[in-house]
């Protein structure tokens, strides 16, 4: 203990001589530890952390997908869901959830309504999951059949924001507004059980759905299972395929198959490889501040070979040194882990704040003791990698020649050269490997950002309806309200047109979806149609979105019941129907008992469903629609902000129909911005990283090449008294650290060739390994090398040889 204290004693008085590099080094420190730190924080609150339900990884939910990939997420309806139940023997629970996830519905509280998010569950759901309430009581399965009390459970996030985390909100009545139903508030769910992601409560299936013809409730659900002992997922999903493939089936579902997942990997879905990536690129950040570290006290170790030799002189063994320069090391890197706490602390705060929406679990991210305790082991870890290497070759001095060459170029051998040049070259080389991953992502999100949506989204309002259930049960009940309202809305100024859709754009789940045969095609050949995306539509949705019509003609009002049956298709869909004749006329197969649907015009595909697919997509009018439901949210184009002529519309309607209401109004922009924030996000934080670590390897070369500049000032001086020029030696140290950033650029873009790879699910319209931008990565980093090398350069040009060689 007396010799540790010694140390530290002697380490403190050695660090506190040299002010510069002791700020630098922990900073640098910081700045690589409060990342990992905080990158450990929300990876661990993520990945690590398990859910508050019993057994996670034997939970699994399924759902379908088409083998053309145009539709990822295909839900079965109850009574389906129900009957495969009965079937599947490699789940020992089965239980059910809404497929659109947590849905907004309008509701109303104290006379003012608003939107939460609501989950439809069975009643069995949080049996299943072994989650245990806040509380109150969960779900159960007497709440799921007609009839039941109307009850909800809350879950943790929800209860916190809506209603201040109140004990007594147990027995609160929150009214539906479709409905006019009071549900009953009796339980809240745990902290950190957030699924379907966004649940603000969860409500049982059977009592909140829709009927529909002879079946007894319309919903639209995914699975959630328990698997029995020994049986994998895959063995589940290909239970969900073969149901999807019975011969009583329709043919078009023998293009689907059945989807398995982990629970704990479907609520972190997309988000999985972004923090992936993170961690990733916060570890190489944290080995360039080492790194840079370790540099820094390489070119420290040339001016202390002296002491050191010394210190051996007068008995200290080669241990004995070293223990005392990793001392040196720990108090280095203890100090850059205390102020990269603080650096953690308020990043997680920033990280939490400007998240994503919909990002799971991020109540729970919070800096805590096992991230403090993350800190400190990232800290020893820095003052191994940080201390160990230039702690070694500084002891290894020769101990005659270090006490004989005085205070003149001590310590200036080729090994302490080639052990800082080739630190930085690894610099040089992880800067240009996160340089490049930043570049790739950064290009993928401004062609994402400018991808033709084949409609202006400029100036358009989306705003959903809240409709009570009473007097607007039923399709034409509904279709009259629109009669009604669409010609007030025309009317008010500002108002340039209005449309009904049936689900808000870039929303992926929901909607209504299937394949449709062509008149002539037989079963195999309708087998392989695509999956098409249904819209139900007015006259005016194709002038309301300026949609230009490729072919033929818009839907019009001629378009009605008792008229012919007629549809708009997508252009990817009509070429696949009819690839090598004009589709207008040519005709669709209607289901059983129906008439057939004739092509009366061709549109674009658009990305109203996905900002990065373009759908193909048929579109029925409203009048001739055979769904259970009409379109309840309009889009409106305005002819000025949308601000402004918001008051307008909501006294309009509410002059039309007392009884509605505007549930939630925004600008069409907003809502792309859920398809955007975690492209936004990830392009943010890699540059950022990126951009330390580019610093960090420009101060690191800048380093090198002035220690060089200091050692060689001999051999400088002695080359311009030999008749060098100051531009000869400018030249000499520019093409030094010119080398070394080319080398380290070489290393990193072979690194960035193969690890970029990692990164292309995430990328869009962008490869990998996309040359431009690996190009302009290399020429950035080379420039940020020649500014870095400039000034050691520079200076070396005010040697003055007289003076070089007087003190020879």
């Amino acid at each position: 203990m007396e010799r540790l204290i010694q140390n530290l004693r002697y380490g403190a008085r050695s660090l506190a001589r040299a002010p510069g590099f002791f700020v630098t080094a922990v900073l640098t420190l910081a700045v690589g530890i409060g990342t990992a730190t905080t990158v450990f924080t929300v990876a661990e609150a993520m990945l690590l952390r398990p859910l508050p339900i019993r057994d996670q990884r034997g939970v699994v939910v399924l759902w379908g997908a088409t083998s053309d990939g145009r539709v990822e997420h295909f839900p079965l309806l109850l009574p389906d869901a129900r009957e495969f139940a009965t079937r599947v023997r490699s789940l020992r629970e089965v239980e059910f959830y809404g497929y659109g996830g947590a849905q907004k519905v309008a509701v109303r509280d104290n006379g003012t309504v608003f939107q939460l998010r609501r989950a439809l569950v069975s009643g069995g759901y949080f049996r299943l999951l072994g989650a245990r309430p806040e509380l109150g009581r969960a779900l159960e399965p007497n709440d799921d059949v007609v009839g039941a009390a109307p009850v909800i459970v809350l879950s943790y996030a929800g209860w916190q924001r809506y209603y201040g985390g109140d004990p007594q909100v147990l027995g609160r009545r929150i009214v539906m507004h479709s409905s006019g139903v009071a549900h009953t508030i009796v339980g809240v769910m745990p902290r950190g059980l957030d699924y379907p992601s966004g649940a603000d409560f969860w409500a049982p299936v059977t009592p909140n759905s829709k009927p529909l013809g002879s079946a007894p409730v319309y919903a639209e659900l995914n699975i959630i299972g328990r698997l029995r002992p020994g049986v994998s997922e895959r063995t589940a999903a290909a239970e969900l395929t073969a149901y999807f493939r019975r011969p009583e089936a329709p043919a078009w579902l023998h293009d689907v198959h059945g989807e398995a997942h982990q629970l704990p990997d479907a609520i972190l879905g997309d988000v999985r490889p972004a923090v992936l990536m993170f961690a990733a690129a916060a570890c190489l950040l944290l080995l360039v501040s080492c790194i840079n570290v370790a540099n820094l006290m390489l070119v420290r170790g040339l001016a202390r070979v002296r002491e050191v030799a010394v210190r051996s002189a007068l008995g200290a063994g080669r241990g004995r040194i070293v223990e005392q320069l990793l001392t040196e090391s720990a108090l280095l890197a203890a100090s850059g882990g205390a102020l990269g706490v603080f650096v953690a602390a308020f990043a997680v705060r920033g990280f939490v704040v400007f998240a994503p929406p919909g990002t799971p679990r991020l109540d729970e991210i919070q800096l805590d003791g096992t991230a403090i305790g993350a800190a400190a082991a990232i800290a020893i870890a820095a003052t191994l990698v940080a201390g160990l290497a230039p702690a070694f070759m500084t002891s290894r001095v020769e101990l005659q020649h270090a006490l004989r060459s005085g205070t003149r170029q001590t310590g200036a051998g080729r090994g302490f050269r080639l052990g800082t040049e080739t630190l930085v070259v690894g610099q040089v080389a992880l800067a240009l490997l996160m340089l490049s991953g930043a570049g790739v992502i950064t290009r993928s999100l401004m062609k994402l950002e400018r991808v033709d949506l084949a409609f202006d989204p400029t100036r358009l309002l989306v705003a959903e309806l809240a409709v009570p259930y009473e007097g607007f049960g039923d399709t034409h009940q509904q279709i009259a309200l629109l009669d009604r309202l669409l010609p007030r809305l025309d009317a008010v100024p500002g108002v340039r047109a209005v449309t009904p859709v049936l689900t808000p754009p870039f929303v992926s789940a929901g909607g209504i979806f299937g394949q449709i045969a062509a008149e002539g095609q037989s079963v195999d050949e309708a087998a392989r149609n695509p999956t098409l995306t249904f819209e139900v539509v007015t006259p005016s949705y194709f002038s309301t979105f300026e949609m230009p019509v490729l072919l033929g003609r818009a839907l019009s009002e001629a378009d009605r019941e008792g008229a012919p049956r007629v549809a708009v298709l997508s252009a990817s869909a009509a070429r696949h129907y009819w690839p090598n004749a004009n589709p207008v006329g040519k005709r669709l197969r209607g289901e059983q008992g129906e008439s057939a649907i004739v092509i009366v015009g061709v549109v674009p595909d658009t990305r109203y469903r996905d900002l990065r697919d373009a759908r193909p997509t048929i579109y029925f009018p409203l009048r001739q629609s055979a769904f259970p439901v009409a379109p309840m949210t309009l889009v409106i184009r305005t002819s000025g902000s949308s601000t402004n002529v918001m008051p307008a519309i909501r006294r309009a309607i509410a002059d039309a129909e007392p009884g509605v209401a505007i549930a939630s109004a925004a600008p069409l922009g907003t809502l792309l911005d859920p398809s955007l924030a975690q492209p936004r996000m990830n392009a943010l934080l890699l540059v950022a990283f990126a951009g330390a670590a580019l610093l960090l390897a420009a101060v690191g070369l800048f380093g090198v090449m002035a220690t060089m500049v200091r050692l060689r000032t001999r051999e400088l001086g002695v080359r311009m008294a030999l008749g060098a020029t100051s531009g000869d030696v400018a030249r000499l140290v520019l093409r030094r650290g010119m080398t070394l950033g080319a080398t380290g650029a070489a290393v990193g873009l072979l690194g960035a060739l193969a690890v970029n790879r990692l990164l292309a699910a995430i990328l869009f319209e962008v490869t990998p390994t996309d040359g431009p931008t690996l190009a302009i990565a290399v020429l950035l980093l080379l420039a940020v090398a020649a500014v870095a090398s400039f000034l050691p350069a520079r200076s070396s040009t005010r040697i003055e040889p007289s003076v070089v060689l007087r003190t020879e």
